[in-house]
């Protein structure tokens, strides 16, 4: 795993199949970036493109978000574990019991696999947690998922950069914090709408960045990637 490196941006690959994904892979660099692979490429193409991915050099973010009851997750997370992958995650809605079974299941592997829950997906904003019967705002209900997955033990969340600045000052310095949404300031929001810059989001306290389509449909993916990293170290574009 990149620790010694510890690259910011986590690109995401959120391709139908292996091909595209593979061929996009093949013109990124390890020492640049982490991977994701989310539901969609997970069921189209299984463990073996995991391995290809690592055996690359890439760390891989397995963002299958598991939410079943205690036991089915924990031995989901660990078989996500025994695959070798840098992160997996769990939705922090499964509640305590459930987060409690997925940390002492990861822990407890022979791989040094980070387990992360997932607070509030990044596309709901507060009318849709109106709709849902949930009167706590975004921030609010973030923070307190956010308190109960470090209660739990597990290494942090997945949260808007929105949220960032205020679940490092409740959560400390090493909880980790990923956070999608991230959008170079000439991108367009897609289907996001919590976003911010790569930049803002790491002084906001954004451990890791999900990147997505700003890389992964760049004419030149590389050089995406590379200004994406210049602009985190405060050089100009």
């Amino acid at each position: 795993m990149n620790e010694a490196i510890d690259p910011k941006v986590i690109v995401a690959l959120d391709y139908p199949t292996p091909a595209p994904a593979l061929s996009l892979v093949e013109r990124l660099q390890p020492s640049l970036c982490r991977l994701k692979v989310g539901k969609e490429l997970f069921t189209a193409s299984g463990p073996e493109l995991l391995d290809k991915l690592m055996r690359g050099g890439f760390d891989v973010f397995l963002d299958l978000k598991f939410h079943d009851i205690p036991n089915t997750t924990a031995q989901a997370c660990k078989a996500a574990a025994s695959l070798g992958v840098w992160m997996v995650n769990v939705h922090a809605l499964g509640g305590r019991k459930m987060l409690d079974a997925a940390q002492e299941a990861v822990s407890s592997s022979a791989q040094q696999t980070k387990l992360i829950a997932v607070t509030l997906l990044t596309s709901m904003a507060k009318q849709d947690l109106i709709e849902l019967g949930i009167n706590e705002s975004p921030a609010e209900m973030v923070l307190r998922l956010a308190r109960m997955t470090k209660d739990c033990g597990l290494d942090g969340v997945v949260c808007s950069a929105q949220e960032a600045s205020l679940l490092r000052e409740n959560c400390g310095e090493e909880f980790c914090l990923v956070t999608p949404g991230i959008r170079p300031l000439q991108a367009s929001l897609n289907d996001q709408s919590r976003v911010m810059s790569p930049l803002d989001a790491i002084k906001e306290g954004s451990s890791y960045l999900v990147i997505g389509r700003p890389v992964t449909q760049a004419k030149d993916p590389l050089q995406a990637l590379l200004d994406i990293n210049k602009e985190l170290e405060g050089l100009a574009i």
